[in-house]
């Protein structure tokens, strides 16, 4: 049963291997084969692979010397970014031009807001058509009454697929696939509802909610349930209030030197109290992240009476957070954020310090606009 027209409200347009495909245009005898774009330091991860690449198992944030191991006879690429935020830029123009209201989300992918469009399907295949004319780019596109079913949708038959679903459809087709599927639902979520033997999406639409309650606390729960369901109230283009801003960094070789841990960790208070200056932004939480040698990943933060982005204050909390922490283990990562933000003026940096906490954050969060 075809999905009537006014039922098609958002669509969910993503670039198709976005980096590669770009890297392809510059290599065009690299094609049919595996390439991966990452870079080549010891811990450097991929951005992107082919889908041939694919093939073997490689895919995106993968450890790249892993990657090398899974399909030794890949092209590696190191990546261009000034390039693809050029041709983001180019896409994304085009994009604009066919549809009022859009939402960009990344480089490589958007949702549009199709509302008053007399035939949405034809506008998505002629925009299609004319990214591909202009970049060579091919483009896979989600259509339905949300953001929540775009996306899935658009995943779904990739590369250059245009699948157009409603809710009860979403729901029917995606029943049987793991909760993990939808935007929001991260291991740690979807290992818990497994331990419910909620290892479905169907499952999980169908969950008692009481249960998911007690498990999950009656709000998420609530909206672990509706995402199941494919339920979703966001509009396209809603501002988002950005609560925070953090740098971090991940070292070529494990580091145990204190005073390599404390510079490392300054040096990027500063960059980032920089970049909240320039923003006329404020925070009151400072907090630290540290990511050991096994993996082990713990945060700690403190907050300030008034808000700050002074880096000297904000780098002396920072560091003394670690110096509390001290790491018992050779550390892989560390980063520093500041949240609680807000704009405009505010007391830089005469804070005192009123609580601490030490909790590891969640790993998952339902971070999806909707």
């Amino acid at each position: 049963m075809s999905t009537p027209e006014e039922a098609l409200r958002v669509a969910h347009l993503d670039a198709d291997a976005f980096y590669v495909s770009i890297e392809l245009r510059r290599h065009p005898e690299l094609r049919g084969l595996p390439v991966i774009v990452a870079g080549s330091s010891p811990r450097a991860v991929v951005t992107t692979a082919s889908y041939e690449a694919r093939r073997f198992g490689v895919g995106s944030a993968m450890p790249a010397s892993r990657a090398r191991r899974l399909c030794p006879q890949a092209v590696v690429l190191a990546p261009d970014f000034a390039t693809y935020r050029e041709v983001s830029k180019q896409v994304m123009g085009i994009v604009r031009a066919h549809v009022e209201r859009v939402e960009v989300v990344g480089l490589d992918e958007a949702y549009l807001d199709l509302q008053g469009l007399f035939s949405p399907r034809a506008a998505m295949r002629r925009l299609v058509a004319e990214i591909k004319a202009a970049t060579q780019l091919t483009c896979s596109v989600g259509i339905g009454p949300n953001k929540l079913v775009a996306k899935v949708a658009s995943d779904a038959e990739k590369p250059a697929g245009f699948v157009v679903l409603d809710r009860r459809q979403a729901c029917a087709r995606f029943a049987a696939a793991p909760p993990a599927l939808v935007p929001g639902i991260g291991p740690k979520t979807a290992a818990r509802l497994s331990e419910l033997g909620l290892t479905t999406l169907g499952a999980l639409a169908r969950a008692p909610e009481q249960l998911l309650a007690e498990r999950f606390g009656a709000n998420l729960g609530r909206e672990l349930r509706r995402r199941a369901r494919f339920e979703a109230d966001g509009q396209v283009g809603a501002a988002h209030k950005v609560v925070s801003e953090s740098r971090e960094r991940t070292f070529d070789a494990d580091i145990s030197d204190a005073s390599a841990m404390q510079a490392a960790l300054a040096h990027m208070a500063q960059e980032l109290c920089a970049s909240l200056a320039a923003r006329e932004r404020r925070g009151r939480t400072i907090a630290i992240k540290v990511r050991l040698d096994d993996w082990t990943t713990v945060t700690r933060a403190r907050t300030l009476a008034e808000p700050t982005c002074d880096a000297q204050l904000v780098s002396a909390l920072a560091l003394e957070l670690l110096r509390e922490y001290a790491p018992p283990r050779p550390v892989r990562l560390l980063g520093v954020r500041v949240a609680g933000l807000h704009s405009g003026d505010g007391a830089g940096g005469s804070g005192r310090a009123r609580r601490a906490g030490g909790a590891p954050e969640p790993e998952d969060q339902l971070a999806l606009p909707l």
